[in-house]
């Protein structure tokens, strides 16, 4: 076939680097930018595949996200603006990682197992964060696109999100919105500005919200979103890309991990409202400083509840009998699954980490809503539920209350990007709800208090000689870890440890949470080392964090 001839040539203008073995994990490919070009080139001929496999347009993501400005990496994503599907992960791994002359061979391969008609028409959408090394990245995209004969539309600069977004209002035929940044920004826009409009005179004060953009994508696509939001919402941009390094001691995974402002920031007044996106703005979280000037972390736990309060009180309102579902990890803080199922009688499930084990767990439900505690979630509705909700709202036969509900929640699912955690939408979001409720940050704060809680982390030769079960929270290997960590537990009051092989690098993560700080640190301490102890630690032993 002509085309495999022009993939040899052409490959041969991307190597790959004797010896990368590269895994295509819960990120996509991430690693340094100097050794990703064959990756991109080779994605760009995956994406092509993938969309003559499914007869849709693909979406391809040049970013690595909170990563250092030296990294950078890629993802796909599928039909409906979803991570692609698991199977096809495997198929990247063996693509990106055949040496140069048994490219062609891999290639077919997929091709064959998969049953792919290569006359098929394939469309491909690009986007790319603001790294110095996006643009080249991306171009290797383009060219392995192109290799195969398939179509490809550039969007250059977008946030994360509004990639998947995009590809969702394409393979929908506009039914989700329109597949172009404007489109985008209207959409959600116009639904936060019909939720706040009835709220009861919001002063200035209010309407106010300080942000750090991580200096990346998300800082220039909220100053391109500003007109829009009509002076409804008044942000007030840090760490916007104009002089300071992306993710470099800001962000939202640096605020998450250090528990402190990001630098950068102006001169935070006690109980401002602030938040934080990551470098691709599919995360974020919220803080503020009290009177005292002790920092304050809301973080997805604390974004899962409100947002499914808000919810659950609406579908109430509205007579709406629909399931509704809090997904978490096991990193949840323990304080507030114990809010949710106890007070708001929400019913919470808790799988193993990363976004699209929660993705998929959050469908099972006519409403679902998950966040890792990183900040990373979103909120799902069933199409079943999304009619109910437009019927009830269209309906001249019912009282007030029901249609002044189902009308909110109307405007709620058009401000929530359903493809994926986007941390723009999610701010809208927020802001919209702490608006109809008249809440101040503390007081949304105050809703339940974490428990104090430390994470460490563990070097070991070998990560895979822990395997877990019960969503990450018991370890079943090595032998002998899953009693000493549940010894160790009963020493301290209201206190839960688990511990889980890192998805990138040789580490064993620790996660304890306890009724003190002083407890949770010690109980972290003591977990490190019987991890260090039983499952082949390197180095020193962990020393004691105090």
């Amino acid at each position: 076939m002509a085309e495999f001839q022009e993939i040899s040539k052409l490959s041969a203008l991307h190597p790959k680097p004797a010896g990368l073995v590269l895994q295509y994990g819960t990120s996509g490919f991430r690693t340094n930018a100097k050794q990703l070009d064959h990756i991109m080139f080779r994605m760009g001929l995956l994406a092509t595949v993938r969309s003559k496999k499914t007869k849709a347009t693909i979406g391809v993501m040049v970013t690595a996200s909170h990563n250092p400005e030296e990294d950078n990496g890629v993802k796909l994503v599928d039909p409906m603006g979803e991570m692609v599907t698991q199977d096809w992960e495997e198929h990247a791994t063996q693509l990106a990682n055949a040496d140069q002359e048994d490219l062609l061979t891999a290639l077919k391969n997929i091709i064959e197992k998969e049953a792919i008609n290569m006359s098929q028409e394939a469309n491909v959408f690009v986007g790319k964060d603001t790294r110095s090394s996006s643009a080249s990245l991306s171009q290797a995209v383009l060219d392995g696109v192109s290799a195969l004969g398939g179509h490809s539309k550039d969007y250059g600069l977008v946030t994360t999100p509004q990639l998947h977004y995009m590809v969702c209002c394409q393979n929908t035929q506009g039914k989700y919105g329109e597949a172009t940044v404007e489109g985008y920004y209207t959409k959600f826009c116009q639904a936060f500005i019909q939720l706040t409009k009835n709220t009861s005179n919001r002063t200035d004060d209010q309407k106010h919200l300080c942000l750090d953009g991580a200096n990346g994508i998300g800082a220039l696509k909220v100053r391109e979103m500003e007109s829009h939001l009509k002076k409804e919402l008044q942000i007030s941009l840090n760490n916007d890309g104009s002089k300071g390094r992306l993710n470099h001691q800001c962000g939202a995974d640096y605020v998450k991990v250090q528990q402190k402002p990001p630098t950068g920031a102006h001169r935070i007044n006690p109980g401002e409202r602030c938040c934080s996106f990551d470098g691709d703005a599919d995360r974020i979280v919220y803080y503020y400083t009290d009177s005292e000037g002790t920092f304050h972390l809301l973080d997805g736990d604390k974004m899962a509840t409100l947002i499914s309060t808000f919810l659950k009180e609406l579908l109430t309102q509205a007579g709406l009998d629909l399931k509704i579902a809090v997904v978490q990890t096991a990193y949840a803080n323990g304080s507030s699954t114990h809010y949710l199922e106890n007070t708001m009688k929400v019913l919470v499930r808790c799988t193993k980490t990363g976004v699209k084990h929660l993705h998929h767990v959050a469908q099972e439900f006519d409403v679902g809503v998950y966040f890792e505690a990183n900040g990373h979630g979103t909120v799902l509705f069933s199409k079943a539920a999304e009619e109910k909700i437009q019927q009830l709202a269209e309906d001249t036969n019912v009282n007030d209350e029901r249609k002044k509900a189902a009308l909110l929640l109307r405007n709620t699912i058009n401000v929530i990007n359903q493809t994926v955690g986007d941390a723009i939408s999610d701010m809208l979001l927020i802001e919209a709800i702490l608006a109809i409720k008249g809440m101040t940050i503390q007081q949304w704060d105050t809703i339940y208090t974490d428990l104090p809680n430390r994470q460490l982390k563990v070097k070991v030769a070998d990560r895979r000689v822990i395997d877990t079960t019960d969503a990450e929270r018991r370890a079943v290997t090595p032998a002998g870890l899953q009693e000493a960590i549940d010894n160790l537990v009963k020493k301290y009051r209201q206190a839960r440890s688990f511990v889980r092989p890192s998805g990138t690098e040789d580490v064993v993560r620790v996660y304890a949470e306890a009724d003190t700080q002083e407890s949770a640190d010690a109980l972290a301490h003591e977990v490190s080392l019987a991890v260090y102890r039983l499952a082949g630690g390197v180095g020193d032993e962990p020393k004691p964090l105090h």
